[in-house]
């Protein structure tokens, strides 16, 4: 029988899911969104909405009431009022895997109680702990805001004594953590999937590059050795296995210059460096989800062609409405947000670009993003 679907977040995730849930309905009959702005991006492709905040308990509780299954695409959700949502509607991830994993220290924490390779940690409580701790680990070093942190927002790279104080400070009000700096050789993730049953599906590792902490590009498949795309995926395997609970969920990763695999951080929810699968991949990361939701097998994961993603951001020094691009490459496939406002560096679309016949590989889709991209910008109305 098909279900009502509820989603806290109603952005270009919530969108996405909903769209792939229209392509579902033997199983989807409807969904309904909770989300803080009117006419959100998924009420656009056909959602409900439900008008407030992320936080709101008895908007939560409504949601919850209205549907068979609850998920999020926002990890800011109240997860202790999911808890009491739980005992009468099916919630994936489950509550207490938001819990842990959106809080930093009490996630990593948990990936190192359980064998799974992160770097040095610390809570900090005080200006006077920060100057402290940070001798045991040198500079430069990362403090963290423990929560609702998001595209590096959270992040302070303290680089000597001068800046402990400004960076405490960035901060103030909120719990911290203070992180050893990984010289990385590369960043990569992995989109895992773990259905109700205790199916395990991942996708290939892809490659991230980041500009001002902010995904640019993600590089389907990652440009690594075998051996370090086995230990990517064993590792994100692993992680699906002791975190429980159902969904896709995103698993950041560094790889160190002697080709380790540390986990940065992880998303309980569909992922930005998981675009690429609406064109790559026989299995979309957004249809995955709501399988492992639905307690469905997991679909296909293989690639089908290597693609690269790209992200659509608001220019810096403009906010206000906008024309979106038009991108006419071969392969291109360009998806807006229906975000009606840009802002600096806001996530206003994408495109991905597509090898379909096998042609170019990753170095020639390379090329042909550095010849559209120009074309891809935000043009102000």
């Amino acid at each position: 029988m098909a279900r009502i679907l509820g989603i806290i977040g109603g952005g270009q995730l919530g969108m996405m899911l909903t769209e792939a849930a229209k392509n579902m309905p033997e199983h989807i009959s409807d969904v309904i969104v909770l989300d803080p702005t009117e006419n959100c991006s998924a009420a656009q492709v056909g959602a409900k909405q439900i008008l407030g905040d992320f936080k709101d308990r008895e908007a939560i509780l409504e949601l919850a009431s209205k549907v068979d299954v609850l998920t999020y695409e926002i990890e800011s959700g109240d997860s202790e009022v999911l808890k009491i949502a739980a005992a009468k509607t099916a919630i994936n991830p489950s509550p207490e895997t938001l819990r842990i994993i959106q809080d930093k220290y009490l996630q990593k924490s948990f990936l190192r109680e359980n064998g799974i390779p992160v770097t040095d940690f610390v809570v900090i409580e005080s200006l006077e702990d920060l100057k402290k701790k940070i001798n045991g680990f040198g500079y430069p070093a990362l403090l963290k805001a423990r929560r609702d942190a998001y595209d590096g927002r959270g992040n302070y790279k303290i680089r000597s004594d001068g800046d402990l104080e400004a960076a405490y400070n960035a901060f103030s009000g909120k719990t911290q953590m203070l992180e050893r700096f990984v010289n990385f050789k590369m960043e990569v993730s992995v989109i895992a999937a773990r259905n109700t049953a205790g199916q395990i599906a991942t996708y290939p590792v892809v490659e991230n590059i980041h500009e001002n902490n902010i995904l640019k590009m993600t590089i389907a498949p990652a440009r690594v050795s075998g051996n370090v795309a086995k230990q990517a995926e064993e590792i994100a395997r692993k992680t699906m296995q002791v975190l429980h609970g159902a969904g896709v969920f995103g698993i950041e990763m560094f790889v160190t210059q002697d080709d380790a695999i540390l986990i940065n951080e992880i998303a309980p929810r569909v992922h930005n460096s998981g675009h690429h699968t609406l064109q790559s991949s026989m299995t979309s990361q957004f249809e995955q989800h709501l399988r492992a939701i639905l307690g469905l097998d997991l679909g296909d994961t293989k690639l089908l062609h290597p693609t690269i993603m790209y992200n659509i951001l608001g220019p810096d020094g403009f906010s206000g409405r906008y024309k979106a691009p038009v991108i006419d490459a071969d392969g291109a496939h360009l998806k807006m947000y229906g975000k009606s406002e840009s802002k600096p560096q806001r996530k206003l679309g994408h495109f991905n670009l597509v090898d379909y016949n096998g042609t170019k590989g990753i170095e020639g889709l390379i090329k042909s993003i550095e010849s559209i991209k120009e074309k891809a910008g935000i043009i102000p109305l």
